[in-house]
């Protein structure tokens, strides 16, 4: 007969903590035991079913407990040929058995560990390529870091720069406050871009200039008998008839604007209304700041003008260009937002009466006043009728006067001057007479330059001129009033012209 016998030891069971630090270590050990016996069971059964097969099918499985406490299973065939084994012939069959067992038990373990080595360096192969793969993703975030501090560090460097270049600019200009860059009437001006700081409107489709300005006396420049035709004050009395500007009075305040929209406007009064609605003393006024300017304020006259009463407000078809309208024969003119187009309302019927593209003229900040806000295109009227003074590309940005027809804004008769645009504050028709303000902010400025449309000839003028609240973004001429209508930073005022 031919035993096999199995054995299992039974092991004392862990509990707590020593169980869970060994539970995978037991468990790696249970893999290699169990895969180590399925192949010993695997080559035992093999001889066992051998045997078997000659024994005529009488064999036994029985399981029991040795002395030492292990499980032994014993599998029992009974040879078909042998009663009883010989001693000396059963040992060696027994010690060649357990000699093939060594080496099939030595052939398991080399497999066996085998499979651990491949595991252990698949393992490593995948962990290395994860630590290249992180350290490539560091090299590159390390490498950004440096680009964005070296551009951080450039503008940096910039910045000072600038800050540097500013502090230079602010010194010079402390030691020198304005440099002298062109010469007209005995006026000292120098173009510059640059924002009021009073004015916070946060609305960029606006146009905003400043020129600074140095004064010469016009004593300098006028010869003695003029001087002394100029000295006297003005009279209460208003002059018949048109002549030459020979001085202007002081600014005399009607109304100050209440919120930011009147930075800039346009205020006026008919010196030949027509209809049955409105009078020479109606007053009529636009705030000139924001994008879409419609809003027509009427007054019954100057003391409800004053007290900020309107009686009417009229909503315009179209929407308004800047500080150039004027009010004219019943008719409100003005320049139609960004474009060149001329446009008549009817103050009676409210509606658009006619309309015109002014030829050639700049418009949008093309050539502006000194103080910019889109002022390129400025209407005006006069004892001899309707005028636009604007400019155009042929021109170069010196001043262009056209005389209109007041019905149709058709152009009669067109003139150019040698005086830039955006070299004065600003200008008014009187008498067929074309006059420059120097500046719009400097205090004490003068009218520095007068054309003629009936002889077309220019010439430097000084009449003194007060800016009293420093920036003046409207002037214009009612020659049934015999004054100048102007918007200062704010405030609505007028001067006595006195004509000689």
């Amino acid at each position: 007969m031919l035993n096999v016998l199995l054995g299992f030891r039974h092991q004392p069971a862990l509990t707590g903590t020593d169980r869970q630090k060994t539970e995978k270590t037991e468990t790696d050990k249970a893999a290699i035991k169990t895969s180590k016996m399925l192949l010993l069971l695997f080559f035992l059964s093999l001889s066992c079913f051998a045997v078997f097969s000659q024994s005529q099918g009488q064999a036994y499985l029985s399981r029991s407990n040795d002395p030492n406490g292990r499980c032994v299973y014993s599998f029992t065939v009974a040879s078909p040929q042998e009663s009883s084994c010989p001693r000396g012939n059963a040992k060696s069959e027994m010690d060649e058995v357990l000699t093939r067992l060594t080496l099939l038990e030595a052939l398991v373990s080399q497999l066996t560990a085998r499979g651990e080595r491949g595991t252990a360096s698949g393992g490593l192969k995948h962990s290395e390529e994860n630590l290249q793969e992180a350290y490539a993703q560091v090299t590159r975030e390390r490498n950004q870091l440096q680009l964005d501090q070296e551009r951080l560090n450039a503008q940096v460097r910039k910045l000072q720069g600038t800050v540097a270049e500013l502090n230079r600019e602010t010194e010079r200009l402390r030691q020198r406050p304005c440099e002298q860059t062109h010469t007209s009437g005995g006026t000292l001006y120098e173009n510059r871009p640059l924002r009021d700081p009073g004015f916070h409107f946060e609305n960029t489709s606006y146009q905003e200039m400043k020129a600074k300005v140095k004064e010469v006396p016009a004593s300098r420049l006028l010869p003695e008998g003029i001087q002394r035709a100029s000295s006297p004050k003005l009279s209460p009395n208003i002059s018949s008839g048109c002549g030459k500007v020979l001085s202007v009075g002081d600014p005399v305040l009607h109304r100050k604007a209440d919120a930011i929209t009147g930075k800039y406007g346009v205020w006026l009064q008919d010196p030949d209304p027509r209809g049955p609605y409105y009078t020479n003393k109606t007053v009529w006024r636009i705030d000139s700041v924001g994008r879409e300017i419609r809003q027509l304020f009427v007054y019954e006259d100057m003391d409800q003008f004053s007290k900020g009463f309107p009686m009417k407000v009229l909503v315009l078809p179209e929407p308004v260009e800047s500080t150039g309208a004027t009010v004219y024969r019943g008719s409100l003119y003005y320049q139609r937002r960004r474009s060149r187009t001329l446009l008549r309302y009817n103050l009676t019927s409210e509606s658009l009466a006619s309309r015109l593209d002014l030829p050639h003229a700049g418009f949008h900040g093309q050539h502006p006043y000194s103080w910019g806000g889109y002022t390129d295109i400025d209407l005006a009227a006069d004892e001899q009728g309707l005028w636009v003074i604007y400019s155009t590309g042929k021109a170069k940005g010196a001043i262009v006067i056209s005389q209109l027809d007041p019905a149709s804004l058709e152009v009669r008769r067109s003139w150019e001057t040698k005086i830039r645009k955006n070299s004065v504050g600003n200008a008014f028709m009187v008498c067929g007479h074309l006059y420059t303000v120097a500046s719009y902010t400097t205090p004490n400025t003068t009218i520095n330059y007068m054309f003629d449309t009936a002889t077309s000839e220019g010439q430097a003028v000084a009449v003194p001129f007060v800016n009293k609240y420093r920036y003046n973004s409207m002037v214009d001429y009612n020659h049934a009033q015999r004054k100048l209508y102007a918007w200062d930073n704010f405030h609505m005022v007028t001067y006595d012209v006195r004509l000689g």
